[in-house]
């Protein structure tokens, strides 16, 4: 439901559904089977002159604002239908009073913008808002009846126990009927020009939105420029519940469903001022990460995005991007991650029975359909699946996944130990990882077991991973304190996990992470990755690690390898640690 301005989320209360707009024969005074009895009235498709269309309108008008609700609803061409959804308006609204003045003749384009106006450009829910420079966007209508004559008006509503008074432009329009009077073509959104069919208008508690947003130490995060349009965007369901007593009161329109953010159209009573809204980010770790981002995206100019996590909790410690405002990289990006998902791939191969010892040769090429290559020319055939985990053969993994895994099999460890492809809800919108299940073909298969093919992520899901491997035990990543956490259906074995970490603690201390991660100290474990573009297109590049109790994964546009750029943005993250 496209929605303008709102002052805040709305508690649920249940009301009726206006009735239904429609064209065409009714009977309005009786049946034309008995002689006697006047025969139906019917819209013709001759217009209204103008006089009869002002004179309709105002009568309708007239008898509306007078509260003669049955008599407005006979100056309809759907008395029935009028009828109900005036007094739903009196019922739910309840105006203590309603002004309402025909404003003359309304032009196609006063109309089109009061029902199909850009959310972006209306003003604010004001004491005198306007209907036309507020309405929603996407507005359907049924086709107009022939000869209509559409009518501009004025409307005020006043509510009892305040002085505000609620102002806003209005359209009907006016057919002429077989017996040469005019009526009211009946539709909802004659009561409001935002109303559309199977919506509800009514007056019920609002609430306004947080005051500002806070880290986990209660310290403002206005100044992050990466969370400012990230967070724009939070819906009522990820934010805490709202205390009744700071409620307000406002007219409102609400979907059929009841789904749908509700459409904040006037507040009667202002609601109190909302409270600080804590995150569970860091300020310490965001301020890291942005900088990490402007510096490897060469001040904005590609995009590179870092998602740093706390592995017992799964709480989001930094979420930033470059270009800062826009496309939400970190959250919403939907890349295949290169050699980094070789962190699951090696999960799979110990878990169906490998060693870090056990020989996995990494020729210089192999073939999926097409020719795999490594990063390096020289052949290993003395590689051991530490070997080429540390120094990333992609050539041995294919071979070797070829050998021990089958379609599908990435996806299932994927969301069992790694909650991969399941629904996520962290606080804002995100993108949730994309593991292609069973019934690949053979060499699609090969193309995912080194982050290629149709493997879509981004670097939240990837700090997950690291997360994941660090702590032993999926915790879905939230943005704000106590939001439900799904859980994976089962996880890694304890063997599997030690031999995992142990795999990248070798990369980080010695492997292809060596180089960003020299000098830091503590727990720590890595691993790159080079993700492959379009030809001619300069690879991405991919990094996810873990220091102590935290995991970080960055991405950056055409960075080259992943030590190149993603791993020296991890790792500024992680030398400033988790303190908490």
């Amino acid at each position: 439901m496209r929605r303008g301005a709102k002052i805040g989320i709305i508690t649920g209360v249940s009301v009726a559904m206006i009735g239904g707009a429609g064209y065409g024969a009714y009977s309005l005074v009786g049946s034309s089977d008995d002689p006697k009895t006047p025969k139906a009235r019917t819209v013709v498709a001759e217009p209204p002159s103008a006089e009869l269309a002002a004179s309709g309108s105002k009568a309708f008008l007239d008898a509306w604002a007078s509260g003669d609700l049955e008599a407005a609803g006979k100056l309809t061409d759907d008395p029935q239908a009028a009828t109900t959804a005036l007094t739903a308006f009196k019922d739910k609204v309840k105006p203590s009073a309603m002004t309402l003045a025909t404003s003359g003749p309304a032009t196609a384009a006063a109309v089109a913008a009061a029902t199909s106006a850009s959310p972006a450009a209306a003003p604010k829910a004001t004491g005198t808002a306007s209907a036309a420079a507020s309405a929603p966007a996407g507005a359907t209508a049924a086709p107009p009846p022939p000869g209509q004559v559409m009518m501009a008006f004025k409307a005020k509503a006043e509510f009892a126990g305040t002085t505000s008074t609620w102002s806003y432009d209005g359209f009907l329009g006016v057919v002429k009927m077989s017996d040469g009077t005019a009526s009211v073509h009946w539709a909802p959104s004659v009561i409001h020009p935002h109303l559309a069919e199977g919506e509800t208008i009514t007056a019920q508690p609002i609430f306004a939105p947080p005051s500002n947003m806070t880290d986990r130490n209660g310290k403002s995060l206005a100044s992050y420029a990466s969370l400012t349009s990230m967070l724009a965007g939070i819906p009522k369901n990820s934010l805490p519940a709202n205390d009744p007593a700071d409620a307000g009161n406002g007219v409102v329109i609400l979907d059929a469903a009841g789904k749908a953010t509700p459409e904040n159209l006037f507040t009667i009573t202002a609601p109190k001022p909302g409270k600080p809204l804590k995150l569970t980010i860091d300020g310490a770790l965001q301020a890291a990460a942005e900088k990490a981002v402007l510096d490897q995206s060469q001040g904005g100019k590609r995009k590179a995005a870092l998602v740093a996590i706390e592995p017992t909790t799964g709480k989001i410690l930094a979420a930033a991007n470059a270009p800062a405002t826009g496309f939400n990289t970190a959250f919403l990006g939907a890349t295949a991650p290169g050699s980094t998902m070789k962190v699951i791939t090696a999960a799979a191969l110990l878990e169906a029975g490998l060693s870090p010892e056990s020989p996995m040769p990494c020729p210089a090429t192999t073939s999926a359909g097409h020719t795999i290559k490594n990063d390096f020319e020289e052949p290993h055939p003395e590689y051991t699946l530490k070997d080429d985990f540390t120094n990333s053969c992609n050539t041995a993994f294919v071979i070797e996944g070829k050998a021990k895994l089958k379609s599908g099999d990435l996806a299932d460890i994927g969301a069992k130990a790694f909650g991969l492809g399941t629904t996520w809800k962290v606080g804002v919108p995100n993108f949730d990882a994309v593991i292609p299940g069973a019934g690949q073909n053979p060499d699609e298969t090969a193309d995912e077991y080194y982050g290629q093919g149709k493997i879509k992520m981004n670097p939240l899901a990837m700090a997950s991973v690291a997360a994941t491997v660090k702590g032993g035990v999926f915790k879905q990543p939230i943005l704000i304190e106590g939001l439900p956490q799904i859980e994976a259906p089962g996880k890694l074995s304890p063997d599997t996990l030690t031999k995992l970490r142990a795999l990248m603690a070798a990369t980080a201390h010695s492997g292809t992470a060596a180089g960003p991660m020299g000098g830091l100290k503590g727990d720590i474990g890595g691993k790159t990755g080079t993700a492959e573009r379009a030809a001619g297109q300069a690879t991405d590049s991919w990094f996810t690690a873990y220091r102590d109790n935290l995991a970080v994964a960055a991405m950056v546009e055409g960075g080259g390898h992943g030590v190149d750029a993603a791993g020296p943005a991890s790792a500024a993250v992680l030398a400033v640690g988790n303190g908490g």
